[in-house]
């Protein structure tokens, strides 16, 4: 049974930071690119940052410079590190495993920036 668990949201104000994390189970988590994507209300869900299993990564335009994608293959855990966050960075932050056609999803953590 594969299982991804997210963890590390919470509400911040704006200029603050959070870490996200997110725990895999049941996969092999090395073989498998890793992704963070979000969803605000009443917006389509985006991909915020993406990295594959030898550490290479890519970021969506407008998150660079602020955001982090890093794994950990020996924890089976990837993070998101969010710097200097925005009111627009509010959103539900999923986990996403991938390969090939193959692909899980976390159940998600809200993220709220707000003064």
């Amino acid at each position: 049974q594969v299982q991804l668990v997210e963890s590390g949201g919470g509400s911040v104000q704006p200029g603050g930071s959070l870490r996200l994390s997110c725990a895999a189970s049941g996969i092999s988590f090395s073989l498998y690119a890793m992704a963070w994507y979000r969803q605000a209300p009443g917006k389509q869900r985006e991909m915020v940052a993406t990295i594959w299993g030898g550490g290479s990564a890519n970021y969506a335009d407008s998150l660079k410079g602020r955001f982090t994608i890093s794994r950990e293959n020996a924890k089976n855990t990837v993070y998101l590190q969010m710097n200097s966050l925005k009111p627009e960075d509010t959103a539900v932050y999923y986990c996403y495993a991938g390969r090939g056609a193959t692909g899980y999803w976390g159940q998600g953590t809200q993220v709220i920036v707000s003064s």
